[in-house]
């Protein structure tokens, strides 16, 4: 258990605080829950890039973090876009069903590719790229943004230049980690085009 697993331990408790603030907000309008959803949002994703630092810093890298770390992120924007993509008059801005359709589309299909890989190759090799990164960026401001209530300011123009931006480097990080697989399946022998054998069976 390393100092960057610990912190992002931390990250994954945040979570339902931030959801449960998240509901008592919209239902409730009282500012102090959205502060609280508000706090511990920025709170998780600031500690994202703590503990990436703390574990290239110190050399803690390990098998639980390689898994934790890109969980913790998963969690934490799945559920804050879920919550955010029904109406809330009055509370929260809407993020649109595309996005959130995106979002989770993709995620979906690399988790199964995952499996996919796994099983058959045996282990997978995952290569961060930068449109992977730029999504969780983009995707954290649109979060914040509405958080913040900002999406009232400048008719919403800025607002729609965060959707975009995650829209678009969600799917081609979905593609390119799509292609990555798709490579690493090509690349096994049991991928491999089988020669039919002539020789005759048994007699009857």
């Amino acid at each position: 258990m390393t100092t960057a697993n610990k912190i992002t331990i931390v990250r994954i408790v945040l979570i339902p605080l931030f959801v449960v603030e998240m509901l008592y907000y919209v239902e409730t309008g009282n500012e102090i829950h959205r502060l609280a959803a508000l706090l511990s949002f920025v709170v998780a994703a600031i500690l994202d890039g703590v503990d990436g630092y703390v574990a290239r810093r110190y050399h803690q890298w390990s098998e639980l973090g390689t898994v934790l770390d890109p969980l913790a992120d998963k969690l934490l924007l799945v559920s804050a876009i879920v919550l955010l993509s029904f109406e809330h008059p009055g509370r929260f801005g809407q993020i649109p069903l595309w996005l959130t359709g995106i979002i989770i589309g993709r995620d979906l299909l690399l988790g199964i590719g995952a499996l996919v890989v796994r099983s058959v190759v045996g282990n997978i090799t995952v290569r961060p790229r930068l449109t992977g990164k730029l999504a969780t960026i983009f995707q954290m401001l649109v979060v914040s943004w509405i958080l913040l209530r900002w999406d009232l300011l400048f008719h919403g123009y800025m607002l729609k230049v965060w959707l975009i931006g995650a829209g678009l480097f969600t799917a081609f990080s979905g593609w390119f980690y799509i292609w990555d697989g798709t490579k690493q399946l090509g690349a096994h022998p049991s991928s491999s085009a089988r020669q039919k054998s002539n020789h005759p069976g048994p007699p009857a």
